[in-house]
């Protein structure tokens, strides 16, 4: 088996060796691929050292790639993507080139593995604020049905990439930003990605659309604000749930201890909640500050944090390739 990592030398793309390394998914031969700037450079993946290649056909088209995990950016993805599929290999894209094909799955394993099934070639990685959602989502669309989804966001600077990490620390010192449009440093910025003529962003476009999608439900509405805040990592979202069943607020926490790689913590009296100072370098999704909301029929209120660059990316990514390994072993791919 071969993997390739493309955007190796990116956040995203050491990430990936990481969890690769985490998970024992080793490979016969594993290839880096990077810009002409980053070539040459040297990697280790489980110990051995490899040289980043430029990321090219000529330094694709022979190395018999089974898998290519794909974290450099919407237009190298629809540049490179359908090269690697054409010298047999499946591509999993963590940018939004491909996340509104048709054909193309939308996948987060713990709510629509099955989705893998149906590839020809490529899946895509959800966004990352979609990801950690999805999940406690998923148990409450199962068994008391969505009506509509308010979420705001409190998104880390890490989604935006290193230079929205040296933004933060280069305000701290009151250099001006070169990757946000305003500072970020002690302000909260409510505009991520560009905007759209309708008011909204395509990062909360994108998590209506991409709601929808992996829950295969088209009468889910997802109304969203998404925020940058001056946190290094980790996401969190506020969450207004409008729910067509009645529930019980202690079911509703049962319910989302039975889902996998959902955590609960919710012990108010204590103080007890997730943040992401504690949810940091995780691969699970954390949920708490369960409520009623008292104002309408059926509401609930809840708090989600999860560590994008895993959970939200590199993680789901790796437990993609995981899934169509399993498959694979099992004959369904």
């Amino acid at each position: 088996m071969n993997i390739a990592i493309v955007g190796a030398t990116g956040k995203v793309g050491n990430k990936f060796i990481e969890v690769l390394e985490e998970r024992g998914i080793k490979a016969d031969n594993f290839y880096l691929y990077a810009s002409k700037k980053s070539a040459g450079k040297k990697l280790k993946v489980f110990d051995k050292e490899y040289i980043v290649l430029e990321l090219n056909e000529e330094n694709i088209k022979n190395k018999r790639i089974d898998y290519a995990l794909f974290s450099a950016g919407g237009t190298i993805s629809k540049d490179f993507a359908p090269i690697f599929v054409r010298y047999g290999a499946i591509v999993i894209d963590n940018s939004s080139a491909f996340r509104k094909e048709k054909d193309v799955p939308l996948v987060v394993p713990e709510v629509n593995k099955e989705d893998i099934l149906t590839h020809h070639g490529i899946i895509s990685n959800p966004n990352c604020s979609t990801i950690q959602m999805v999940l406690p989502l998923k148990v409450l669309n199962d068994k008391y049905k969505i009506k509509r989804v308010v979420v705001s966001t409190y998104q880390a600077v890490s989604g935006a990439g290193q230079k929205g990490v040296i933004d933060l620390k280069n305000g701290i010192n009151a250099i001006p930003p070169k990757k946000f449009v305003h500072p970020i440093f002690s302000n909260v910025i409510p505009h991520i990605d560009d905007f759209l003529e309708n008011g909204y962003t395509r990062e909360e476009e994108k998590m209506s659309f991409e709601t929808k999608k992996i829950l295969h439900d088209e009468s889910v509405q997802v109304t969203a604000t998404t925020v940058r805040v001056p946190v290094y990592n980790v996401h969190s979202e506020s969450i207004n749930i409008e729910l067509e069943r009645g529930f019980n607020i202690d079911n509703i926490r049962k319910d989302f201890e039975e889902m996998e790689n959902l955590v609960v913590l919710d012990d108010i009296k204590n103080n007890v909640y997730p943040m992401p100072c504690n949810v940091d370098n995780d691969d699970k999704v954390y949920v708490g500050r369960i409520r009623r909301d008292e104002t309408i029929d059926n509401g609930l209120n809840i708090w989600v944090v999860g560590d994008n660059i895993r959970k939200g990316a590199a993680t789901n990514a790796v437990q993609i390739l995981e899934c169509i390994l399993k498959y694979k072993k099992d004959v369904r791919l």
